[in-house]
């Protein structure tokens, strides 16, 4: 984990004080607008979808095309931060980190339609917020049995869990408090170093977001025969 990273995660409890509004419903009405579409982005599958029309039908190439589409949005601090309305109660939390999770959602269940899954489905959609968790994180909660599986394994389990809803919520919830101090720390950093803040405001969201899309790419394959929603 990197040094902002670590201190983003000692500083999390403070961070909740500045931005009471980022909470586990926050988090599942971020999943809900990347879906079904916000502002000007239309919903992830009919976005994936005209990405395959693109590429002639080809799923690993409009897969490559979703990914790099949302790293542009991740990296444009501009469109990132003026995804406006996504939740009226969340005023409170800064909007980088609001247009970000939009997007990195967006693209996770973009990529997720494309390889045969329901997004109505609530165990694809909790394999959703689990990749956005990232790949170190998730293999860390899977190991401790915070979580029972990574993303694919909770995409096709023979049936939901309920009970999975509210803890990987919390689970992300937390995350995106951690990123918000980690930011607040960098951005501290940028002022003193120009060309670190620079790289940090300009860079930093739209790394991450390649980074996740990578791992989603990876992780949720398409969808076996016969593990449709029950």
């Amino acid at each position: 984990m990197s040094l902002t990273g670590r201190v983003g995660k000692s500083l999390a409890p403070r961070i909740t004080e500045l931005a009471p509004g980022l909470t586990t419903s926050f988090v599942r009405e971020a999943l809900n607008r990347a879906i079904a579409g916000v502002g000007p982005l239309p919903g992830a599958a009919a976005a994936a979808d005209k990405q395959l029309a693109e590429q002639h039908g080809d799923v690993d190439r409009a897969i490559h095309e979703v990914i790099e589409n949302h790293v542009r949005y991740a990296g444009t601090q501009g469109f990132a931060t003026n995804v406006g309305g996504l939740v009226t109660a969340a005023f409170a939390i800064p909007a980088n980190i609001t247009g970000v999770t939009l997007v990195q959602c967006r693209m996770i269940a973009g990529i997720a339609h494309l390889r045969g899954h329901d997004l109505d489905d609530p165990r694809v959609r909790n394999a959703i917020l689990t990749t956005l968790l990232g790949e170190e994180v998730v293999t860390s909660l899977v190991r401790k049995k915070k979580l029972p599986a990574p993303p694919m394994a909770l995409a096709t389990a023979p049936a939901h869990d309920p009970n999975l809803d509210a803890i990987i919520s919390a689970e992300v919830a937390a995350d995106l408090i951690a990123r918000i101090a980690g930011k607040r720390l960098a951005t501290t950093i940028g002022r003193r170093v120009p060309v670190v803040g620079g790289l940090v405001g300009m860079g930093a969201d739209g790394y991450a977001t390649w980074k996740i899309g990578r791992y989603a790419d990876r992780e949720i394959l398409p969808r076996p025969r016969g593990s449709a929603a029950r």
